[in-house]
């Protein structure tokens, strides 16, 4: 017999691709499994809202499996739910305009969520030996995607000028015209942002636009916050200023508006002679997303405004709540979020975020994410979601509150804190 030796666990790993190896882990998950199990814990920490999907949708899923619709489908979609999802984005977007190219049903292929789409949509326009441009702080899956296709990420950070008037974070356009080089391909852009709550206005995306066209370069729009803006009804977005033929790109999702997380379904939205090449995409990676799942989707787009409303009414009383009870303390610097419904703030401590994180979970039964998790810019911060019930948050902003003004922090040694085994990330 052949000597055979035997293969290490580290001997396996290095066998793998640079790209898998370099998926960095998720500072988000990290947190969480240090106390998703303790009890009343108040969890602020994942970007979802604690309210289930509305019967209606989920009724239309049943319907769909009690009709034996459980076969394979249309790889970008069933016809109806890209039409939907067109006519929804007419009205939201140009309620007062003339349908162009910009609602063609051929612009849209159905996705399971909106990281499929990211996804897709990096596939198509990075790979090894690429840059892309991300808008900082950020959600760290941008960073995660790009890193496994191989292409080199280049943050770009926002400023933060502290919060009142003419403070909050501000993108400084200069630092984007600096990061280009020749061979960046995209600019990743999230506005509203998670997590700052940063908002573009149609000026800066029209600047943005203007240096992607000369430049030569795809913008991937992450605008799956757009409804969840507090001054107006929905957020400046890149389709108030694209033609249909521009390279911009949009990923979005069903999760947020419709409170639909769990279900992993969403879409991307791209020039509609990309259809087939995303078509192809789609076959050698999911081969479509369920039908009673799409049924879902439809019924969400016909039916949900008065849901989204109410969600949206709902996240802006709790942000109102949650900075106002911050403010008092005068040991939280923050900027009101406008869009998204995340609250983005500094406490005054000499902890480093990722070790405050595991404190507020053991000293205010708290759980937030650290702004270590979300790139340069989001060090010194900590994200808190406020997409919650109004009792959970009302608790929350005491028990943060008392954690801040009792001086907490001066009262224990951190030296030798580290999370336990549970605590690894995924």
């Amino acid at each position: 017999m052949p000597n055979v030796q035997k293969v290490t666990s580290a001997g396996l790993i290095h066998a793998l691709r640079t790209e898998a190896r370099a998926a960095p882990p998720s500072g988000i998950v990290e947190a969480f499994h240090y106390g998703h199990n303790r009890e009343g814990i108040i969890p602020l920490w994942v970007g979802e809202g604690d309210l289930p999907t509305p019967n209606f949708i989920h009724e239309a899923a049943t319907r769909s499996f009690a009709a034996g619709e459980t076969f394979y489908t249309n790889q970008r979609g069933l016809p109806e739910l890209r039409e939907e999802i067109a006519a929804y984005l007419a009205r939201v977007y140009a309620p007062q305009l003339p349908v162009n190219g910009l609602y063609s049903p051929d612009r849209f292929s159905v996705t399971i969520g909106g990281m499929h789409a990211l996804q897709i949509a990096l596939r198509l326009v990075a790979g090894a030996g690429d840059e892309a441009i991300v808008i900082t702080p950020a959600w760290p899956n941008f960073r995660g995607a790009l890193v496994v296709t191989g292409s080199e990420v280049v943050e770009v950070p926002l400023h933060f000028s502290g919060a009142g008037a003419g403070g909050g974070w501000q993108l400084e356009l200069d630092r984007v015209l600096h990061a280009i080089t020749p061979r960046t391909r995209a600019i990743i852009i999230n506005s509203p942002s998670n997590p700052t709550g940063w908002t573009a206005s149609r000026e800066e995306l029209a600047s943005i636009l203007e240096i992607a066209r000369r430049r030569g370069l795809w913008i991937i729009a992450d605008e799956i916050y757009g409804r969840f803006f507090y001054a107006g009804e929905r957020a400046p977005s890149f389709r108030d200023l694209i033609d249909a033929d521009d390279r911009v790109m949009f990923v979005q999702t069903f999760s947020k508006n419709w409170a639909m997380t769990g279900w992993r379904l969403g879409w991307l939205e791209a020039p509609a002679p990309l259809g087939p090449i995303i078509e192809n995409l789609v076959q050698y990676s999911t081969s479509g997303v369920p039908v009673p799942l799409q049924r879902a989707g439809i019924a969400a787009l016909q039916h949900g405004q008065d849901f989204v409303a109410s969600q949206v009414a709902r996240a802006k009383d709790n942000r109102d709540l949650l900075a106002e009870a911050l403010a008092k303390t005068r040991r939280a610097h923050f900027a009101i979020p406008a869009g998204a419904f995340y609250l983005f703030c500094a406490f005054d401590t000499t902890l480093d975020t990722r070790t405050l994180a595991f404190r507020l979970v053991d000293e205010a039964r708290v759980g937030i994410a650290p702004g270590t998790a979300f790139g340069t810019g989001g060090e010194r911060f900590i994200r808190m979601c406020f997409a919650r019930r109004r009792e959970d948050m009302t608790e929350a902003a005491r028990l943060l509150s008392e954690w801040l003004t009792g001086d907490v922090s001066a009262k224990h040694d951190v030296t030798n804190l580290a999370p336990s085994p549970a605590a690894a990330p995924r």
